[in-house]
Parts: structure tokens; C-alpha cells; sequence
């Protein structure tokens, strides 16, 4: 997931899609691999200081044939150096190719609201308790009630950032108000939603 004022890296010979809400900007820059050594080894969303969204701003215009040693050459280093030291967002939904779990994602993807608890997604899979957490744990890394948070945190941020309101989202997720829904989304973001849009809008 791709807030405001963050972007995704994504390294070299990773197959990979998009999909964007009505609303977004979308900018796309291309680091020969061999340049881009300090970056993460794996796909990630980094947080871009103001100085960083405008250097990619400013390179996302240029001609890309520009000449070393050029200010467009000058610039795109620099940016390299930066890109490196932009802190990581854990805003990433881990899942897998296994049936089982795809069957979960989907259905929560179609009903966000459904609140089951493990026992009883474990009663629809044909599967034990114990099994379908281990199952869960194995192939996300996350347990299946911190898995489903982040589910809904990366839908909750999709939909804010569309304009939703807090009570739409709230209500969209299944809360049983709009205070737990805020408490969920401060716990993981270290802000209310509100908070967290306006420190981005203003930076």
C-alpha cells in the first residue's frame, strides 16, 4: 500500500502490477541495477522526505538519455543516495499461493466486514484451530488476528485515501465504533487517521 508521500521500490527481475485508486499521481522511475546496490533486496514502501519527492518530481520530467556529469546525472546520484536512506513502511499484506489462505484473502477482500473468529474460518476450511493458525503463521509470518489487522489497515488507508470518511471506513471493516477503529489505526501508524493525512498533506 502506497499512502501520500511515500513510494514503492521494487528491485530488478521482480514480476509485479498495480492498481490505483481514482485519485492518484502516479510517477515511475527506473534505476539501472548495478546503480541501485544500497537499496532493499526486496519490495518494500519507503516514506520520501519533501527534498526526495522533489528530486523524483524534477527527474520524472527530464530527458532520460541525459549526458554524465550533466545536472540530470548529478541529480539522479543524489537521488540514489537518498532513496537508500528513507525509512521502510510496514504496509504490506503478506500472503501466499496456498489454497486455503487464498480462500481467506478473498473472501476478506469481497467482505472486510466479516468478523469470524479462527475457529470458524477453521470449521469452513475443513480444518482444526490449531492446524489453520499454524497454517496461517507459516505461510504470512503473522498470526491470523494480526494478519486480518493489517488487512484492514491496508484497506482502511485505500479507502481514506480516497476520501472516505473515518465513519465509512469504521463501518466498512466492521468496528464496533469509530473509537476502536481509530485505536487500531493509532496503535499500528502511531497516529489517528486524521493526524496521519494531515502530517503528509502539510509535509
Amino acid at each position: 500500500m502506497v499512502p501520500p508521500h511515500c513510494g514503492v521500490w521494487i528491485p530488478s527481475n521482480v514480476p509485479h502490477s498495480n492498481l490505483a485508486t481514482s485519485n492518484a499521481r502516479l510517477l515511475h522511475l527506473f534505476i539501472e541495477p548495478s546503480a541501485a546496490t544500497a537499496l532493499p533486496g526486496e519490495c518494500c514502501t519507503l516514506s520520501l522526505s519533501p527534498m526526495v519527492s522533489e528530486m523524483i518530481q524534477r527527474l520524472a520530467v527530464s530527458d532520460p538519455f541525459y549526458e554524465p556529469g550533466s545536472q540530470t546525472d548529478l541529480c539522479a546520484k543524489a537521488l540514489i543516495g537518498e532513496l537508500a536512506l528513507m525509512p521502510k513502511e510496514d504496509l504490506h499484506l503478506p500472503v501466499s499461493a496456498h489454497p486455503k489462505i487464498r480462500q481467506i484473502v478473498d473472501a476478506l477482500t469481497a467482505s472486510p466486514d466479516d468478523r469470524s473468529t479462527i475457529g470458524q474460518w477453521a470449521s469452513r476450511l475443513a480444518m482444526s484451530e490449531r492446524s489453520l493458525a499454524r497454517l496461517v503463521a507459516t505461510e504470512t509470518g503473522l498470526s491470523f488476528g494480526r494478519w486480518r489487522q493489517q488487512l484492514h489497515l491496508i484497506v482502511a488507508l485505500r479507502e481514506l485515501a480516497s476520501g472516505a470518511t473515518v465513519q465509512n471506513v469504521s463501518d466498512k471493516l466492521g468496528y464496533e465504533s469509530v473509537t476502536a477503529f481509530i485505536t487500531m489505526f493509532k496503535k499500528a501508524l502511531g497516529s489517528t487517521p486524521g493526524k496521519y493525512f494531515a502530517n503528509r498533506r502539510t509535509s
